[in-house]
C-alpha cells in the first residue's frame, strides 16, 4: 500500500474520532450556546399581531405547510431567528417559524414595529445552506470549483462539488460527495475538516497525447478555514490531497489549493 493512501486511512480514522467527540461535547453544552441562536431585540421576547392573521409553518421556509394562523391582537413569543425565519411560540404553547416580513408587521411591547437588523454572525453560526466557488491550484493546473452544502449540526456537514482542472494535457472534471467537520462552529476564524469520494473525467487533449476518455474513482481528505465576512458572505480556504484510483498499476495523486466566496441562506 503506498505512504499516501496510508495516511488517508490514518486521517479518515482520526476525522471520525474527532467529529464523534465534538457531537458529543456539544450535546453536553448546548445550554450554554443559546447565544447561538438568539436573535435581534435581546428585551424583546414577545410582539402583538396587527394585521388580520399571521399564519405560522411548521418549518423555516415556505415549503412547510401552513399548522396555525395567529388573528388580530394576538400576542406571540419570539423565540429565534434563523436567517429571514423567525421560531415563535403561539399561546397555546405551539411553536412554529414565521418569515421576517411579516414579524416586522407586528407590535412590540412599547407599541412600534418590530425591526432586524441584516444578516449578522448569529445567522452564519446558524446557518443550514451554504453555497460558492473557489479557485486555486490542482497539481500544479488551475481549477474551478462550485459547491453547494448542508449543515446536519452545528459541527457537521455534508457537500457535493463540481470541480474543472485545465491541465496542458489533459482537461479533468472530478464531482465529489463529502463530509466535513468543523470543530469550533461558534469560531469567526472557524478551522475544518473533510473527507470524502468522488469521479474524476479524464479527457486528454488530442493535439498532444493519443489517449482515450477515462472515468477514475478518487477519494479525499482536507481541511481549511471559513473567515465570516459580513452579511451573508464568508471567506473559505482550503487544501484537500486526492487519490486517483486508475486502472492502471499505481494510483495517481495530486494536491489541491483554493480559495473563495460563499454564501449561507
Amino acid at each position: 500500500m503506498q505512504k499516501k493512501t496510508l495516511r488517508s486511512l490514518q486521517f479518515a480514522w482520526l476525522w471520525i474520532a474527532l467529529a464523534f467527540l465534538s457531537m458529543n461535547c456539544s450535546a453536553a453544552d448546548e445550554s450554554s450556546r443559546a447565544p447561538w441562536y438568539w436573535p435581534f431585540y435581546d428585551e424583546i421576547q414577545t410582539t402583538q399581531v396587527v394585521e388580520p392573521y399571521v399564519e405560522i409553518r411548521t418549518g423555516p421556509g415556505r415549503g412547510f405547510p401552513v399548522f396555525y394562523v395567529a388573528e388580530k391582537d394576538e400576542w406571540i413569543e419570539l423565540i429565534k431567528r434563523k436567517t429571514d425565519w423567525i421560531k415563535v411560540r403561539v399561546k397555546q404553547g405551539e411553536e412554529g417559524w414565521v418569515h421576517r416580513d411579516d414579524i416586522e408587521k407586528t407590535l412590540d411591547a412599547t407599541g412600534e414595529n418590530v425591526a432586524f437588523s441584516d444578516p449578522r454572525y448569529d445567522d452564519y453560526d446558524s446557518r443550514t445552506w451554504e453555497a460558492g466557488v473557489m479557485t486555486g491550484s490542482f497539481g500544479g493546473a488551475a481549477v474551478n470549483t462550485l459547491y453547494a452544502g448542508y449543515q446536519f449540526t452545528p459541527n457537521l456537514s455534508a457537500e457535493v462539488g463540481v470541480s474543472q482542472v485545465l491541465g496542458d494535457f489533459s482537461q479533468v472534471l472530478i464531482g465529489n460527495i463529502n463530509l466535513v467537520h468543523q470543530p469550533f462552529p461558534q469560531w469567526r476564524i472557524s478551522p475544518f475538516f473533510t473527507l470524502g469520494t468522488g469521479v474524476a473525467y479524464i479527457k486528454p487533449k488530442a493535439t498532444l497525447v493519443r489517449e482515450e476518455n477515462r472515468d477514475e474513482d478518487s477519494t479525499h481528505y482536507g481541511l481549511g478555514l471559513r473567515f465570516y465576512l459580513t452579511d451573508r458572505y464568508f471567506l473559505r480556504a482550503e487544501y484537500r490531497e486526492y487519490v486517483v484510483m486508475t486502472t492502471r498499476d499505481e494510483n495517481e495523486e495530486a494536491e489541491e489549493w483554493k480559495i473563495g466566496l460563499s454564501v449561507f441562506f
